[in-house]
């Protein structure tokens, strides 16, 4: 059984631009096996991830991520069986935000900042959507 799991959290202060690309290495080096995919978007400290494949896979995985000392305040945003993967395409994609239209943004929120904790997650999940359809997303397979 598939599912899509999504959560957020806040980053501490020590992760930067170097500890965002080995958790990225590491996610795309780990997730196949696990038949793990997904997307992972960083913005001003903020963490929005999208996870998808076997529920006990990605539920494993989650509580991995949960425990991780390199965030807090970590959020389940939405949690679902599905019939296929929407992010099939990615071991662990990554949003490009130096190149994110702030309109975008502003399309689904109050300010045009990346904010999961100030909407629901079913307009987190039309924004990994739409970043999607957009070729916002970078990374290989």
């Amino acid at each position: 059984m598939l599912v899509r799991l999504m959560y957020a959290s806040r980053a501490v202060p020590a992760v930067d631009q170097e500890e965002l690309v080995a958790i990225l290495r590491k996610s795309k080096a780990n997730n196949p096996a696990l038949g793990v995919t997904g997307v992972l978007c960083f913005s001003q400290g903020i963490f929005l991830q999208v996870l998808e494949g076997g529920r006990s896979a990605v539920n494993r995985l989650y509580n991995r991520i949960a425990a991780d000392p390199r965030h807090t305040e970590v959020e389940l945003l939405s949690y679902a069986e599905i019939g296929e993967r929407r992010f099939a395409g990615w071991s662990m994609g990554q949003v490009n935000m130096a190149r994110l239209n702030p309109a975008l943004l502003l399309k689904y929120s109050e300010r045009p900042v990346l904010d999961p904790y100030a909407v629901s997650g079913a307009v987190s999940l039309a924004l990994f959507e739409e970043l999607m359809a957009t070729a916002s997303i970078v990374g290989q397979p």
